[in-house]
């Protein structure tokens, strides 16, 4: 009985890895076996880093705004306690660009945060 290896399925499976792995530098983009770990690691940060990206983003928010509220005389806490007791609902990626891009509207909601705790 012949031998069957099956060897589309296989060559199919070493280019998607191979295909995956275009670019990396030597042995590990072109020898499958190379190439298939360094594709794993890579797709290990790469799922890692899709949430670590969105912790990052809201700890850099969360610095602008305690940035823009100091000059106002009021720390970032104390002005989400503001927001919160004056029913405003604004998250802090539009709060942040609040405060770069339009300070008078910016002050605006400060000064409604402050009456709020006063």
């Amino acid at each position: 009985m012949p031998r069957v290896t099956n060897g589309p399925a296989t060559r199919a499976r070493r280019n998607r890895i191979l295909r995956l792995a275009k670019g990396y530098f030597g042995n590990k983009s072109r020898l499958p076996h190379y190439a298939r770990e360094a594709v794993e690691r890579a797709q290990k940060f790469a799922y890692r880093d899709r949430r670590a990206e969105k912790r990052e983003y809201r700890q850099l928010w969360i610095v602008r705004i305690n940035a823009a509220c100091r000059p106002l005389e009021i720390t970032y806490s104390r002005l989400v306690q503001g927001l919160k007791k004056a029913g405003i609902i604004i998250d802090r990626k539009h709060l942040s660009e609040l405060a770069i891009n339009d300070a008078p509207a910016f002050e605006a909601v400060v000064a409604k945060a402050k009456a709020a705790i006063a």
